[in-house]
């Protein structure tokens, strides 16, 4: 076993090919052209990105298609990104917005959620409709709009939930009336389904995504994801799972520690890997595996991937293509064995 002076942590990740690479359902698809019916009556769109991705968690289809109206960008959960935002970080991600407004949250902090507030109000005494100004609050899925439509109602109008929450994707599946969040002025929110990018633009990017929740989690082994959080995990600080082994590359080694010291054991005392996989990423989640954040940010950064999806966009029919003869292979497969 490496201590942790003498540990060399990999210095390269090998994706599987079998990640997915699509995750954009019929719902998100019918959610986006909901929003293109309604963008010309609101007059600011609230977008959700997740601080721990807050380049893997962009989705350009809304820059594409809910255009014309005024856009402010919230980075959720920057509690879970870290415990205390980083000065350059955060004014490297608000340069690739300029001049959009750009706010960083933690949906418990009624600091940060009054700073949405304001902004929002500001917008609508510009506008100052005698039927309320109606605003639209998009993202992918699972990033914490319905959480940060909670806290604006909570903060706004000093009252309760009007959303519902959860730890998966998909819990939004279309978009409802409007929500009051404020009445002085008046401001309606309306809540939409989360809308996933049709291809993402390499496995790392899905892997990112998978880790934090924006995709079910059955869609990508738990073991595998265990695999990539431990490598990014290795870079940063080691240390962060010390409790339960030394520093180590080999996955199966640190979740087979994991289940025993944690009594997540199958018959005859086998370690459950699987579950222990789920548990590991469970915590991640919350915040018990380090906060930080998986993206690169620096200012070449934002260039870099608009550059790499209009490579994966000029590839997206051939991509489509072959999703369907597939798909064709798979259903004439069966149709054999019948």
């Amino acid at each position: 076993m490496a201590s942790t002076a003498s540990f060399i942590p990999r210095a390269t990740f090998p994706h599987p090919e079998s990640i997915i690479k699509s995750y954009f359902l019929g719902h998100h698809k019918a959610g986006l052209t909901k929003m293109r019916q309604l963008i010309s009556s609101v007059e600011l769109i609230i977008e959700c990105r997740d601080y721990r991705v807050p380049l893997s968690s962009r989705n350009p289809m809304f820059e594409k298609n809910l255009i014309g109206r005024e856009r402010m960008i919230v980075y959720t959960k920057r509690d879970l990104g870290s415990n205390e935002l980083d000065p350059r970080t955060r004014e490297t991600i608000r340069r690739w917005h300029t001049p959009q407004k750009v706010l960083f949250t933690d949906c418990t902090s009624d600091n940060d959620i009054k700073k949405v507030i304001s902004y929002a109000k500001d917008t609508a005494r510009a506008v100052d409709s005698l039927t309320g100004t109606r605003m639209m609050l998009v993202g992918m899925p699972n990033v914490g709009k319905s959480s940060l439509l909670n806290a604006l109602r909570r903060v706004g109008m000093h009252k309760g939930k009007a959303a519902i929450t959860g730890g998966q994707p998909g819990v939004t599946r279309s978009i409802g009336s409007t929500v009051r969040v404020c009445s002085d002025p008046d401001i309606l929110l309306y809540d939409t389904p989360g809308v996933f990018i049709p291809y993402v633009p390499n496995a790392a990017t899905m892997l990112k995504l998978a880790l934090v929740g924006c995709v079910k989690d059955s869609l990508i082994d738990p073991v595998t994801l265990c695999d990539y959080l431990l490598f990014r995990i290795n870079l940063l600080a080691p240390e962060l799972y010390a409790q339960w082994h030394p520093p180590t590359n080999d996955v199966m080694e640190l979740l087979t520690a994991m289940a025993i010291e944690t009594g997540r054991l199958g018959k005859g005392g086998v370690p459950d890997l699987t579950a222990t996989a789920i548990w590991m990423i469970q915590r991640y989640r919350a915040g018990g595996m380090g906060r930080f954040i998986l993206d690169d940010v620096d200012p070449g950064a934002l260039q870099r991937r608009t550059e790499e999806e209009a490579k994966e966009g000029m590839s997206a029919n051939q991509m489509r293509k072959g999703i369907k003869a597939e798909r064709a292979a798979h259903k004439a497969s069966r149709s054999n064995l019948d």
